[in-house]
């Protein structure tokens, strides 16, 4: 679980960037150990890295904004994923995408009060044949229609 951002140890992200200088071209997996330990990419940490790799912090936002996978704060005990590829889209992906992001009223990224579920786009998760496609977590599940949907968020606790 992703600790709230007062509770972020300089010294955990000291530590984290000292383990990974010897490596070459450490931000990506430095930034990968960093969100594994916090659940998020503290803005704590971002003086500490600019620092260490000698970049600025436009190149290191810049790095973690293009990777969707990286987070500036703590996502929801769930996350899901919800496929805004073409494939999806030309099966009902966007009437479900809206649906979803209406019933829970959020927008892409938000994360529901409860703190159960965070919303995320992603542009492809290779399951074409049978779209729509999203992925709770680590899996993957296909032919999402809104009933399935709605399982999906009571399981997840929405």
């Amino acid at each position: 679980m992703a600790l709230p951002d007062t509770a972020i140890d300089g010294a955990e992200i000291d530590r984290i960037i000292d383990a990974h200088m010897h490596l070459e071209g450490p931000l990506l997996p430095l930034l990968h150990a960093l969100q594994h330990a916090f659940g998020f990419v503290p803005a704590q940490a971002m003086g500490p890295i600019t620092a260490a790799l000698n970049i600025t912090r436009a190149e290191l936002h810049g790095v973690i904004s293009f990777y969707h996978d990286f987070r500036d704060k703590p996502a929801g005990r769930h996350v899901l994923k919800v496929c805004r590829a073409e494939a999806c889209q030309a099966v009902g992906g966007t009437a479900l995408a809206e649906a979803t992001l209406a019933k829970l009223g959020l927008d892409w990224h938000g994360t529901t009060a409860n703190g159960a579920v965070t919303i995320e786009p992603v542009y492809c998760l290779g399951l074409c044949a049978c779209a729509p496609a999203v992925m709770v977590d680590d899996r993957v599940v296909g032919r999402v229609d809104t009933a399935r949907m709605d399982a999906i968020l009571a399981e997840a606790g929405a």
